[in-house]
């Protein structure tokens, strides 16, 4: 698993690439290789919990132009490993 930490600027072109940028997510959660984001509390930033080996994560992140959207920054990108969760995903291996 791997760990995106993001960091938000209050920008209109931020905000204007959201919700494709959401509808990304919505269907890589439902392949598996998402297992949950969502935003701070006060909208600094985001967290996204990937379920994807680096590569993939590599690939998802270069696909998605929100990434690299001004009001947007990667922070971090980390490997997690969960120790309590829930199980692995049958057909993948991943949690999900």
């Amino acid at each position: 698993m791997h760990v995106v930490e993001l960091a938000f600027t209050a920008t209109p072109e931020r905000l204007a690439a959201r919700p494709a940028h959401r509808a990304l997510l919505d269907r890589l959660h439902d392949e598996g290789r998402l297992l949950a984001a969502g935003p701070w509390a006060d909208d600094t930033g985001a967290l996204l919990v990937f379920t994807t080996d680096r590569a993939d994560l590599d690939a998802i992140l270069a696909a998605d132009p929100y990434y690299r959207t001004p009001g947007v920054q990667v922070i971090s990108v980390r490997e997690w490993t969960p120790v309590a969760g829930p199980p692995p995903h049958p057909s993948t291996g991943t949690a999900g």
